[in-house]
């Protein structure tokens, strides 16, 4: 027998032997826990294990008795991941629950316990406090443990938001990570590295790899544990600029040219790694709304599943290309708003409404850069604005990210070639532990003024990630006098830029 046949033998004899160990030994929890779309009484948990086993949520209301809930298997099919909805809380409530798994062979083993927290939203009106921001682990920049991994999700964690929006790219499945990069001061950027951030993402166990990378820092570990998630998606969850029924021609990373099939592998991978409710008709509709409390309703849109091509954005009302929100979503979203009896409306869009955002030639944001009237997807956002004005709909604002700075953006239809809106605010943060850009063209159509930017032209970009090219945004609401405070953080929790509404006609 060949050396090479021995050592295949003795590999498999390895494999053989692991695999037994871990037959034998008690489950495991391999990226911690995390809870999210709080609301009506309702709450996800979210966990992943690292064999078959049975989803056990305990759970404590207010420091009462511990109730513990049987949930379903974690399988191979979700790759171990599962998520257990819990029912009937009371508002205004201190939740404390511990996921476990025990183990579908011998149910006398189970996993040591993974502990979170959140609240639940307050029956009457009360003071809020809640954090957004997008981009998490893109441009090549990963995981350095030597540098603190990715710090922005400890600051935010140390200000105990009662909810933080992820205004999408949470993972990029499009930018490998190589093990090195050099920096300008002569230092080195060291990466932890797994196999599925070797390549860009085409198989289903390369997409749900991305979010299992990011799961590896435990800053964000500790982050899922203490603060509810709402999570939306934008491009780099699939791949850059995507739209549906792109084909991948000319990028010779992927063998996979249909974008089609990448976004359905993502979208999937998305819904297994996230504490995400899913919709009763549409299970992996990402789109919908939740109220916190009588003052304040989150609309989480998507801005990237029923979109026309990439193009020069310059079509009329209801052509293809001028397609943005899609015609369920939009009526949606216009009925959902108007009919919102919410002081404050936050609606939470994966992408800047002002800002260019180029596509080579091309668009990939809903911007065209042309002071003229709204034309390509700059009209469905012109009929929504025109349509709260007319309905008396007041106090709505934007929170986005995207574009990897932060900027404060107010809009007023003095300023604009459309004017049939009332006055509103856009508020963009980011990155999160991502490359450092901006700033991007403002286009006038809806009167857009700049109120605050990081990003200053001339600036150096794509800088590993650090204190003062990290950005979150914060938004405090005071029962008592009804306004909202927002402010823009960078990586420490810093201010760098705040300003508070009074409820006003528009917010503004």
């Amino acid at each position: 027998m060949g050396l090479m046949n021995l050592r295949t033998i003795a590999f498999l004899l390895l494999l053989l032997g692991g695999a037994q160990a871990l037959a034998a030994g008690r489950p495991e929890i391999t990226h911690g826990v995390a809870s999210g779309d709080v609301a009506d009484g309702q709450a996800v948990i979210w966990s992943r294990c690292d064999r078959p086993a049975r989803m056990v949520v305990e759970v404590s209301v207010d420091g009462g008795d511990t109730v513990s809930h049987l949930g379903p298997a974690a399988l191979a099919h979700q790759d171990f991941t599962a998520k257990y909805v819990l029912r009937d809380l009371p508002a205004g409530a201190e939740v404390a629950y511990a996921v476990s798994f025990q183990s579908l062979e011998d149910p006398e083993l189970s996993s040591e316990p993974a502990r979170g927290s959140f609240r639940t939203p307050p029956a009457e009106s009360r003071n809020i406090t809640f954090a957004w921001s997008g981009d998490t682990a893109g441009q090549g920049w990963g995981i350095d443990p030597a540098r603190g991994g990715m710090k922005i999700y400890a600051a935010i964690r140390e200000l105990a938001p009662q909810f933080f929006i992820h205004s999408g790219d949470m993972i990029y499945a499009d930018n490998p990570l190589a093990a090195e990069v050099k920096l300008a001061d002569g230092s080195t950027w060291s990466n932890l590295t797994t196999p599925a951030k070797s390549k860009v993402a085409e198989t289903l166990d390369e997409f749900r790899g991305n979010f299992r990378y990011n799961l590896l820092d435990g800053h964000l570990r500790e982050f899922n544990a203490a603060v509810p998630l709402y999570v939306q998606w934008d491009d780099h969850e699939t791949t850059n600029n995507w739209f549906p029924g792109e084909q991948l021609v000319l990028d010779d990373r992927y063998s996979v040219k249909s974008a089609a099939l990448l976004a359905a592998r993502a979208r999937q991978a998305f819904f297994d790694y996230n504490p995400i409710m899913g919709n009763a008709r549409d299970p992996q509709r990402i789109y919908r709304h939740f109220r916190y409390g009588p003052d304040l309703e989150i609309f989480l849109v998507d801005l990237r599943s029923y979109r026309g091509e990439n193009s020069e954005n310059r079509q009329a009302a209801g052509q293809p290309g001028a397609v943005l929100f899609g015609e369920d979503q939009r009526a949606w979203l216009e009925g959902a708003l108007t009919n919102s009896e919410a002081t404050w409306k936050i609606v939470a869009s994966d992408m800047p409404i002002g800002l260019v955002v180029g596509d080579g030639k091309h668009h990939e944001g809903i911007a065209n850069g042309d002071p003229g009237g709204p034309a390509g997807r700059e009209t469905e956002i012109a009929s929504l604005l025109a349509a709260l004005k007319a309905a008396g709909t007041r106090n709505v604002v934007w929170l986005t990210a995207d574009v990897h700075y932060a900027a404060s953006h107010h809009y007023h239809p003095d300023r604009a070639s459309f004017g049939d809106f009332d006055p509103f605010w856009e508020f963009v943060s980011g990155p999160l532990h991502a490359g450092n850009f901006g700033p991007n063209q403002l286009d006038p159509t809806f009167g857009p003024e700049v109120k605050f930017s990081s990003a200053k032209k001339g600036n150096a970009v794509n800088q590993a990630p650090g204190k003062d090219n990290q950005f979150f945004g914060l938004v405090e609401f005071d029962a008592g006098s009804k306004a909202l405070t927002i402010s823009q953080r960078n990586q420490a929790g810093e201010v760098v830029f705040q300003v508070t509404l009074p409820p006003s006609a528009g917010g503004g």
